[in-house]
């Protein structure tokens, strides 16, 4: 049975809603998230939907933390992990999103460094890279062992939410 828009509508809503309650819970956690494996799987369920979807969790954030420099890196790095998805949704591979993930990890760090480099040049840019080495490293383990546990159950509980007969 196909469902509605409404539905779907609503089911987005919810798992909005996910990101950023997974975000507020894991947040003691210095680069462990959760984040980029639902972004990954939203992508793969909703196309280009998904960026609603980003940018209304980027927005919930801002409203719970400040609008600080971060937002500004939120907006576009959370995006770029989707469009790079977008034409590898058909893969269904846990090994293949868990390396990807781990990747986004690793380079999230380099991606965070553009409003740095805009505002401060790139020696600005580059001290911030490097003194955020640890944090993606530690960032990418976490993306992989988190896609690694989580993909094929959180996989299989989408798409039993939106192709259920």
């Amino acid at each position: 049975m196909a469902h509605s828009k409404t539905y779907h509508l609503a089911l987005m809503g919810v798992l909005t809603a996910l990101l950023f309650l997974g975000q507020v819970i894991m947040s003691f956690l210095p680069n462990i998230e959760i984040i980029s494996l639902l972004i990954i799987l939203y992508t793969i369920f909703f196309d280009r939907r998904v960026f609603w979807m980003i940018y209304c969790f980027v927005f919930l954030e801002g409203f719970l933390y400040g609008f600080g420099m971060w937002f500004f890196n939120y907006l576009y790095v959370w995006a770029v992990l989707a469009l790079v998805c977008l034409p590898l949704r058909k893969n269904r591979s846990v090994l293949f999103w868990s390396i990807l993930s781990g990747f986004f990890g690793l380079s999230f760090g380099t991606l965070c460094t553009l409003p740095y480099l805009l505002t401060g040049g790139p020696a600005a840019a580059f001290s911030y890279w490097v003194s955020g080495l640890g944090f993606d490293i530690t960032h990418c383990i976490g993306n992989v062992v988190l896609c690694l546990v989580l993909f094929k159950p959180l996989y299989t509980l989408l798409e039993k939410s939106l192709f259920r007969t």
